[in-house]
């Protein structure tokens, strides 16, 4: 009896150890990338790079396997106002006509504490891409209470040089550094 309880014991462990990643769809109803700069002194603008797309693979019990990779199209910014849309997405800024998505694919995903990952990856904007690091917090992972699926929510943050992508215009009266704070949901389909 005693045997089979340890052979059952050391399956558990075994299973749990070896729990596979799961994959899950960034919900870009419940995706914020917000970025921020100070403009002249005066004030300090955000945007929001809504329509936000792609997948975050998280592992629990080796967060190192974990990753994410999104795709942020110029088409879901929100500047609050369409005169400054078309000022952001014009080829002097963005250039959405030329690079119509922004980038995200991490690289390495570390324990950075409990519940905290430091996330790097290469942000791709305006065809440049340079490596960011991101400040993750994992604020929950369970069953989402109305899709009734897998879900996980995190928030992030990480500071940028907008002139490291072509974006320097007007610096340092306009901040070059950009603040970015990111807020994600995120669910697993439906197991068939």
């Amino acid at each position: 009896m005693r045997k089979t309880l340890l052979v059952a014991a050391l399956f558990a462990f075994a299973g749990s150890a070896f729990a596979a990643p799961v994959t899950y769809k960034i919900d870009p109803s419940h995706t914020n990338v917000l970025a921020s700069w100070d403009h002249f002194g005066f004030s300090n603008p955000s945007i929001n790079f809504g329509k936000a797309e792609g997948t975050l693979v998280y592992d629990a019990e080796n967060v190192s396997n974990s990753s994410v990779q999104v795709t942020l199209p110029l088409t879901g910014l929100s500047a609050l106002a369409d005169q400054f849309y078309d000022h952001l997405t014009s080829d002097k800024w963005l250039d959405a006509a030329k690079y119509p998505n922004a980038t995200f694919k991490s690289t390495k995903v570390e324990a950075a504490g409990e519940g905290k990952l430091k996330v790097t990856g290469e942000l791709t904007v305006k065809g440049v891409s340079k490596p960011v690091v991101l400040d993750v917090t994992l604020n929950k992972a369970g069953e989402h209470p109305m899709a009734k699926v897998p879900a996980i929510g995190f928030d992030a943050t990480a500071t940028v040089k907008r002139s490291d992508f072509g974006v320097g215009a007007y610096a340092p009266m306009v901040s070059d550094e950009v603040t970015l704070r990111i807020t994600t949901e995120a669910t697993a389909p439906k197991a068939e």
